[in-house]
């Protein structure tokens, strides 16, 4: 077990490049070509905000915390860079990703009760056999080459609290977004603090509402080098306001974190925030239901 994501298998082994997930989907896409077309998905992210609101309420009905939860999502993320999505039945590895991830963060759920459950939210798709979800688990650690810690930024944002001062207004909105970001492909592109201090900056900073993400996403870039290379002009005091806004954007600028990697987080966030306005629950489940029941992965 790593002690630390610097010498993790996460950063080793399940870091890629935009490049890399892209050739990984693209090869996909051509050896699966015949199913791409006969079932056609929604926007990738749209089927993950479909397959997350499934995997809460499953760990709402068995009270699992967060961190779980997390897990879970990261490892449906890498199953997937190994296998087309269409080869397999999603309910299940949800529900099988879910048992791991409890077993690895230290909350264990039986195998027959997250079975039960499963099939009382999906009984169209989950089989009442507790042998399937035990043989997919072993499917899932495979692909993964038992490479099961995972690192999350939920302790990075943590000590950027008491670093910042930040209120519970602005750590419960970066909490938000930490978890949001399992949404997209982040969790495979950055280290998790990375994504904590995007995470901040998006908090305290920008404040991203319904209203301001289209504006904010055509200037980010711009707004940020602008905010970085401005004086600060402030003497210590109380970190409120601008004050605090300055302080932050003079520890990223000082710092070793990539004002590059910091845009695209916070790019891809916005983006996410934009799909997720056309998001329907109804049509992403017909359309995988539709692959699930077409090729008769529910048996």
């Amino acid at each position: 077990m790593a002690a630390n994501y610097w010498e993790s298998s996460q950063r080793k082994f399940w870091t890629f490049s935009k490049r890399d997930l892209t050739d990984l989907r693209r090869a996909q896409e051509v050896e699966n070509s015949q199913l791409y077309s006969q079932y056609p998905l929604p926007d990738r992210r749209l089927t993950n905000i479909y397959f997350q609101m499934q995997l809460t309420k499953l760990a709402k009905r068995m009270s699992t915390r967060q961190q779980a939860v997390a897990t879970a999502q990261v490892y449906i993320r890498r199953f997937y860079t190994r296998r087309e999505i269409r080869t397999t039945n999603p309910y299940l590895v949800l529900s099988t990703a879910f048992y791991l991830a409890c077993k690895m963060e230290e909350c264990p759920q039986h195998i027959r009760i997250v079975v039960g459950e499963a099939r009382q939210f999906w009984p169209d798709a989950v089989s009442s056999e507790v042998s399937k979800l035990g043989e997919c688990e072993f499917h899932l650690i495979s692909e993964m080459n038992s490479q099961l810690i995972i690192h999350h930024p939920y302790r990075t944002l943590t000590e950027l609290q008491t670093l910042f001062s930040l209120t519970s207004e602005e750590i419960s909105l970066a909490w938000s977004i930490i978890n949001d970001h399992y949404l997209t492909d982040l969790p495979l592109l950055y280290p998790p603090h990375i994504i904590a201090i995007t995470a901040v900056f998006l908090a305290v900073v920008l404040k991203p509402t319904t209203q301001t993400t289209k504006a904010q996403s055509h200037n980010l870039q711009a707004a940020l080098q602008v905010a970085i290379n401005t004086p600060s002009g402030t003497s210590g005091g109380a970190l409120t306001g601008q004050n605090k806004v300055q302080k932050l954007l003079n520890w990223i600028a000082e710092g070793s974190v990539a004002i590059e990697a910091l845009v695209d987080c916070t790019q891809e966030l916005i983006s996410l925030y934009e799909v997720w306005e056309s998001y329907n629950e109804k049509v992403c489940k017909e359309q995988v239901m539709r692959f699930v029941k077409g090729r008769g992965l529910d048996k």
